[in-house]
């Protein structure tokens, strides 16, 4: 892992960065939710004490370059396959805190597969899916997670049900498994909710020790740079349209006798 290095006066510090996130410049454009993710996933990790013993697989799409900013062991997956590399890593360090850090084309693409088995298996990683409702990296293209009529660069007139199918909810699909532990869908568009999305992730880091099966955690981002908006009008737009689709809120939370007997 590399050093941290800071680059401020340590007089006017009011917020600090974690130590388990890198002072690097990243690469994601003005006003993208992943920067945010980063750092609140990055916290729990700190927070958790974990920062040793935790270790994560990037995927392919924007976030391809995650391990440059996470200061934990971090392993590139090739395209969907974030899923089943962090099942063998965790199957070879079962005491490890293992994630995977995926986007809506990642895991619910061309990684559909993996990702459901993954989670019906119980495989006991933590899975932080990041939905942003479009292939960000490549273009702007529709996503499994495009929303009806939304346009897109393969959909200038926008997605159209008969010809393109529903926006696929991932999430309310893997809840159902009997392999998933905690499920639960949360947004960084707001104060409140980067909150509620920090704590998800503490809780889908912490709960991995208790080898129960699979948490996943869905976070709803903005794309401004695709989506054609300033970073402002991009978390409207994501509040006025993309909420109502994707709500949040847990899909699937442990007993209270799961947690304390674990």
């Amino acid at each position: 892992m590399q050093e941290i290095e800071h680059h401020y006066d340590e007089m006017n510090i009011i917020c600090e960065r974690p130590a388990a996130l890198l002072d690097t410049r990243m690469h994601y454009c003005p006003g993208c939710g992943h920067g945010v993710a980063h750092r609140i996933l990055m916290e729990a990790v700190e927070e958790l004490g974990i920062q040793e013993q935790t270790i994560g697989v990037a995927p392919v799409g924007c976030s391809v370059f995650a391990y440059h900013y996470m200061n934990v062991d971090m392993q590139e997956a090739a395209h969907g396959r974030a899923t089943a590399v962090a099942t063998g890593i965790k199957r070879c360090y079962p005491d490890k805190y293992v994630f995977t850090y995926q986007g809506d084309g990642d895991l619910a693409a061309i990684g559909t597969g993996e990702t459901v088995h993954t989670v019906n298996r119980g495989e006991n990683v933590l899975i932080v899916f990041i939905n942003n409702a479009i292939y960000g990296m490549t273009g702007g293209q529709m996503a499994p997670t495009t929303l009806v009529s939304q346009k897109t660069s393969t959909t200038p007139y926008g997605r159209e049900v008969p010809f393109m199918g529903n926006p696929l909810k991932i999430t309310e699909l893997l809840a159902q498994l009997p392999g998933a532990f905690y499920v639960t869908r949360q947004a960084v568009n707001t104060p409140a909710n980067v909150r509620k999305a920090k704590k998800a992730l503490l809780n889908g880091l912490k709960w991995q020790a208790l080898k129960k099966g699979t948490c996943f955690v869905e976070i709803v981002s903005n794309c401004p740079t695709n989506w054609g908006m300033k970073p402002v009008e991009s978390n409207k737009w994501l509040e006025e349209n993309m909420l109502p689709y994707y709500p949040l809120g847990d899909m699937k939370v442990p007993s209270k006798e799961e947690l304390e007997n674990g």
